[in-house]
């Protein structure tokens, strides 16, 4: 048995001795049901003081706290967390004002009330294994529905408005019309970005089609605070000989979709699924009717300010938000390159200038695939690709053997008489040129050597 539900039992034998019960409770209850993996494991311990529950975990093992003010206990070199009961009240806007007290008497059905949709109010006895369902929870599994407990203390957390959505988007569930009804009345603006962006790393990172998550805020009226960049994309024409599948919207989420598919291979997951949610913000201010056709010229360059803007609202990242902009430069150029036929010198220097090459490949690929019409023939998509993709992936492999090979480095010019500093700087700049171009070290050297030689005459003649 798991060392953790190992311990979970003997933690419940321990409460029921003193008169208590200790349930599983929230994800770990709905994921099991829903036979999906989750190695969070949430206890909530009923009816046994504060100080009788301390002293069961200090004879178990080392208790540590997790959350005072919340009554979060667990035990040193376990993953538990073990609460009991709690009653929260909002004293303010956003997810940060509120008043906790924590009630080991305050009885099951009411303690599950507090939670957010019916599908989290699930408990399961951790002796018994019997499900306590006070809200119909198991029927909205059942029929895969997204559903809020109460009126008045859903709205009290307005955090729920992104959970509902990332819960959809995760599960495939629709959110219920009154819970999204409901959701269109809250406020948002108040809560702290990071939190925002911790739901938003769940949509794009653990659903099958993030865009789930998108679809339900706009149905929600919810994108205006937090995504306002996205919304100009809605109904934003696009030349329909290359994009059938209709506006810049459209065409946004099925490549978020698309790179949902490709983020396993993804050095950095969510930095690629962040660029495919951004790589085209910059149509909503670059597409115009030019000759009686539609253009969005220069929409990549354009989107880095917008882009930028819609990051740093939820994050202060440094990595991520370079990592994101260069992408959204970038996304066009492998496809644009392939087609036009383009040799290995042009490979070379966009792979180069690229954060991660893998990762521009694996977005320009889920760029073309993010095009699907009513007409489209998904698996021919793939198939017409695997040309583009197999020369991509060619020269993405040239580049690294290039970068692999024995180069010019500092010391080399040093032991060449060559000095640190801007002269240096130059050389190497020069020197990695050739590399690009594929020349050997020795080789790589002597041109250098001649290009500084004949930068120093050029300056002392003038």
């Amino acid at each position: 048995m798991d060392k953790n539900l190992e311990m979970a039992k003997k933690i419940a034998s321990e409460v029921e001795r003193a008169g208590g019960r200790a349930y599983f409770v929230g994800g770990c209850v709905r994921d099991a049901l829903l036979g999906r993996e989750n190695k969070d494991i949430d206890i909530e311990v009923h009816r046994v003081p504060v100080e009788t529950l301390e002293g069961i975990l200090d004879a178990l093992g080392e208790r540590i706290s997790m959350g005072a003010s919340f009554g979060v206990l667990g035990l040193r070199h376990y993953d538990l967390d073990i609460a009991m009961p709690r009653a929260e009240t909002a004293t303010g806007f956003g997810h940060k004002d509120f008043a906790v007290s924590v009630d080991p008497f305050l009885g099951e059905e009411k303690a599950a009330s507090r939670r957010d949709f019916t599908i989290n109010t699930l408990m399961r006895d951790v002796l018994t294994g019997e499900i306590l369902d006070f809200f119909g929870g198991r029927g909205d599994l059942a029929r895969g529905l997204i559903r809020h407990v109460n009126d008045r203390s859903f709205g009290e957390d307005p955090l729920r408005v992104f959970r509902g959505a990332q819960f959809a988007a995760r599960f495939g569930f629709e959110v219920a019309p009154e819970t999204r009804a409901l959701c269109v009345t809250m406020r948002v603006d108040a809560l702290a970005g990071e939190r925002v962006m911790g739901e938003l790393e769940k949509a794009l990172l653990k659903a099958a089609a993030p865009s789930v998550f998108f679809e339900e805020l706009r149905a929600m009226r919810q994108l205006h605070v937090w995504f306002p960049e996205l919304e100009p994309l809605i109904d934003l024409p696009q030349p329909p000989q290359h994009h059938p599948e209709g506006d810049v919207w459209t065409h946004t989420m099925q490549v978020l979709d698309a790179a949902a598919k490709l983020r396993a291979q993804a050095s950095e997951p969510l930095y690629y699924m962040l660029a495919a949610l951004c790589h085209d913000l910059g149509k909503a201010v670059t597409t115009a009717e030019v000759n009686g056709k539609l253009h969005a010229l220069g929409h990549e360059k354009a989107g880095i300010p917008i882009a930028k803007r819609f990051l740093r609202r939820l994050t202060g990242e440094t990595k991520l938000i370079e990592y994101v902009l260069n992408m959204t430069e970038l996304h066009m150029q492998p496809n644009m390159r392939a087609a036009a036929g383009a040799g290995d010198k042009s490979f070379m220097r966009l792979f180069d200038a690229s954060v991660d090459p893998d990762d521009l490949l694996l977005l320009a690929k889920a760029d073309h695939l993010g095009r699907v019409g009513p007409e489209s023939d998904c698996v021919q998509m793939e198939r017409d690709y695997e040309k583009t993709e197999k020369k991509l992936r060619d020269e993405l492999m040239l580049y690294r053997e290039r970068m692999a090979a024995p180069h010019v480095m500092g010391r080399d010019l040093v032991e060449a008489g060559i000095q640190p500093g801007p002269q240096m700087g130059e050389g190497l700049a020069y020197a990695h040129k050739l590399r690009l171009a594929g020349l050997g070290k020795d080789e790589q050297l002597h041109q250098t050597l001649g290009f500084l030689r004949g930068n120093r005459t050029s300056r002392s003649e003038n």
